[in-house]
C-alpha cells in the first residue's frame, strides 16, 4: 500500500465526468472527457483525446494529417500501435508503443501525425493519449520543441507490495522523477494497480487534479469510476487517493494528471490558443500566409 503520512489531508472527489465518443483528425475514433459542454478544460490543460481502443484492418488506420499548433503543447503518449510524425521544420520520427513525445508548439508549427506505414499495410490495435497543455502567456511565443521519449527511458516506480507500478511521464512518484522538462509544473503518470493495490499520490495544494480511468474499474477517494471515466478531485487536500478491489479480477490502469492552474485569459480557435482575439486573428493570418512553415512532400 501506498500511503502518505497521518497529518496529510485527501482530496475529495468533485465529480466524475464520462468521456464522449467521437471522430478527430482523418476520422479516428478517440473517447473525450473534455472539452465537451460538460466541462471546456482544467486550466492548465485544454483536452485530453484517448485514442481508441480500436482494431483496424489492414489498409484501414486513419490519422491527423497536416494542421498548424500555436500557444501550447501537445502530448502524445502511445500504448498500442506505431504513428509517424513530421512537421514544417523538417523533424521526422516515429512514436512506438509506450513512447512520449511532448511537442511544445510555441509561435507556430505544422506537422502530421499518421499512422506509420507498416502499420497501415497491416493493420492492428492502436491506443494512445493526447493531451494539450497550455502555455503561459510568456512562453506562447517560443521557439518550438520536441521532447521524445522512448519506453525504455521512462522511469518506472513500484511499491512494497509489488502490487502497484507507475510510469513518470511528468513529475515523480513512488521514489521515481520524470525525465521531461515542462514549462509550468505537471504531474502526468500512468499508474497500474493489480487486485488489491492501493494509492495515496502526494499532490501540492496549488496543483489541480484529476485521474482519467484507461481500463478496469475502482474506487477514487470513495466513489466509484470505470474506463473512460475523469474522476476531478476537489483542491482541499495535498493526496489523490485511489484503489483497485481485492477482488477485482483484473488489473486497474489510470492516468493522474495534476498542474499549477495558469489563471490567464484563454481564446481558443481550432489548433490556436492564446491570450486575445487578436492575437487568434494574428495566428490565422500567420499560418495563411506560410509564417509557420509548411511539411514537404517527401517520395
Amino acid at each position: 500500500m501506498t500511503m502518505t503520512s497521518d497529518t496529510t489531508k485527501t482530496r475529495s472527489v468533485e465529480r466524475i465526468v464520462p468521456s464522449i465518443r467521437t471522430l478527430e483528425g482523418g476520422g479516428f475514433l478517440v473517447h473525450r472527457p473534455f472539452p465537451t459542454n460538460r466541462l471546456m478544460d482544467f486550466d492548465p490543460f485544454l483536452l485530453l483525446d484517448e485514442m481508441g481502443p480500436v482494431n483496424y484492418a489492414p489498409g484501414e488506420a486513419v490519422g491527423a494529417p497536416d494542421h498548424p499548433h500555436r500557444g501550447f503543447e501537445t502530448v502524445t503518449y502511445m500504448l498500442a500501435g506505431r504513428f509517424a510524425h513530421k512537421d514544417s521544420q523538417g523533424n521526422a520520427g516515429q512514436l512506438n508503443p509506450g513512447d512520449v513525445q511532448w511537442m511544445t508548439a510555441g509561435a507556430g508549427i505544422v506537422h502530421s501525425e499518421m499512422p506509420e506505414e507498416e502499420f497501415t499495410r497491416t493493420g492492428g490495435h492502436l491506443h494512445g493519449f493526447q493531451i494539450w497543455v497550455n502555455l503561459p502567456r510568456v512562453d506562447k511565443m517560443m521557439q518550438p520543441r520536441y521532447q521524445e521519449v522512448p519506453i525504455n527511458q521512462i522511469p518506472v516506480g513500484q511499491n512494497a507490495e509489488g502490487n502497484v507500478s507507475v510510469k513518470v511521464v511528468a513529475g515523480e512518484a513512488l521514489g521515481q522523477k520524470a525525465v521531461i522538462d515542462t514549462r509550468t509544473p505537471i504531474m502526468y503518470l500512468h499508474y497500474t494497480l493489480q487486485p488489491g493495490g492501493q494509492v495515496s499520490q502526494p499532490v501540492p495544494a496549488d496543483f489541480r487534479g484529476f485521474v482519467y480511468v484507461i481500463d478496469g474499474q475502482g474506487d477514487f477517494g470513495g466513489k466509484h469510476a470505470k474506463d473512460h471515466d475523469m474522476v476531478i478531485f476537489a483542491q482541499d487536500g495535498e493526496a489523490i487517493e485511489f484503489s483497485n478491489p481485492a477482488t477485482a479480477t483484473a488489473p486497474l490502469n489510470v492516468l493522474l494528471l495534476a498542474g499549477v492552474p495558469l489563471s490567464e485569459p484563454v481564446a481558443r480557435y481550432g489548433p490556436f490558443v492564446m491570450n486575445t482575439e487578436a492575437e487568434i486573428y494574428q495566428a490565422i493570418e500567420d499560418y495563411q500566409n506560410g509564417k509557420m512553415g509548411s511539411i514537404k512532400a517527401t517520395r
